[in-house]
């Protein structure tokens, strides 16, 4: 024991650490150097070309041959159009992470006469809870036990309860296993 506490302790040499040292710094360099791409989804709408748009004369037809037709209708209200892009990067585990979001409104008249654009952002929107309860529906709320036996009860329905050795089946009644047929 005195001959390990007499020894002094050295480092690794530098030639094994220079390798490891190398690559670990390469991993963290490449991290921080390497960015994902940005994907556009949607349709983005640039700010001239909505001033091309002339509220209370251009109708829908003029606005369908510069912005072309619109991501989405209103749901009870076909006189207005929505026009929506995001802007995604992927992140970690390859989820897409939302980086910038727009929505483009324009309302129209019944006439089909534009009478109003709205822009809206990120910062326009709400926060929506999403809620991970399952909507039930009838006739499965059984208990675990009643699931597994209830299982069991229908695999064995088949097979008739009581039974009879040898011999004919009688008129009318199934046979049952080990019956010999003639």
């Amino acid at each position: 024991m005195t001959e390990l506490a007499s020894r002094p302790f050295r480092l690794p040499s530098s030639r094994r650490l220079r390798p490891a040292a190398l690559l670990l710094l390469g991993l963290l360099g490449a991290c921080s150097v390497v960015e994902m791409p940005t994907r556009q989804r949607g349709h983005r709408v640039e700010a001239d070309v909505l001033k091309e748009l002339v509220p209370g004369t251009s109708t829908k037809a003029d606005v369908v041959a510069l912005l072309g037709s619109p991501s989405k209708r209103a749901t009870f209200d076909d006189d207005t159009w929505l026009y929506i892009s995001s802007v995604t990067r992927l992140q970690i585990a390859r989820k897409p992470g939302l980086e910038d979001q727009e929505v483009t409104v324009l309302n129209f008249t019944p006439q089909g006469t534009l009478k109003e654009i709205t822009r809206l952002n990120q910062d326009d929107a709400l926060p929506v809870q999403v809620v991970d309860r399952e909507t039930p529906s009838p006739g499965n709320e059984r208990t675990f036990l009643q699931q597994l036996f209830g299982n069991v009860a229908r695999l064995n329905a088949g097979i008739p309860l009581g039974g009879g050795g040898g011999g004919r089946s009688t008129a009318g009644s199934a046979p049952t296993i080990g019956s010999q047929s003639q």
